[in-house]
């Protein structure tokens, strides 16, 4: 699993040295270059906003705020935007992604700052799939069109 081995035209590519500005820069590209492949406006902000989510938590968790190389790749697979993302940072604890299940929060106004990130990609990503491979995190998702 890696973006070459996605079947359809690839529409994105960008390898990357892991930062918080360099993401910012990164998804700038991207929806720049949605819009101009004329997706509808709803899957390049379900995408970006996707895609933020994966990638600061590289920054933030897989590299700790140190610089690492990260890798994306999107592609048109015809009933979505197939994206993968890989870096070489630690793996998941257990080698597990993380679940989407949000903690109950008691009273409501407490809710704290961080922790929606996977719950968010889980709401709006599809054919979600991980695995390490050769000291690399690979992580492949689908964002519907519709």
């Amino acid at each position: 699993m890696d973006g070459a081995g996605v079947p359809g035209p690839l529409l994105f590519h960008r390898r990357f040295v892991a930062g918080d500005q360099t993401t910012r820069t990164v998804l700038e590209d991207l929806n720049a270059t949605l819009c101009e492949d004329g997706l509808p406006p709803k899957a390049i902000s379900n995408a970006e906003l996707i895609l933020a989510e994966v990638l600061n938590n590289v920054v933030e968790h897989a590299y700790s705020g140190d610089p690492g190389l990260i890798e994306l790749w999107v592609r048109d697979d015809g009933g979505g935007l197939a994206c993968t993302i890989a870096d070489q940072g630690v793996p998941f604890p257990d080698d597990v992604m993380p679940g989407s299940d949000l903690a109950a929060i008691t009273p409501p106004d407490l809710l704290p700052e961080g922790g929606f990130g996977w719950h968010i990609i889980r709401s709006l990503a599809v054919e979600l799939h991980h695995q390490r491979r050769d000291g690399r995190n690979l992580l492949a998702l689908k964002v519907p069109l519709g």
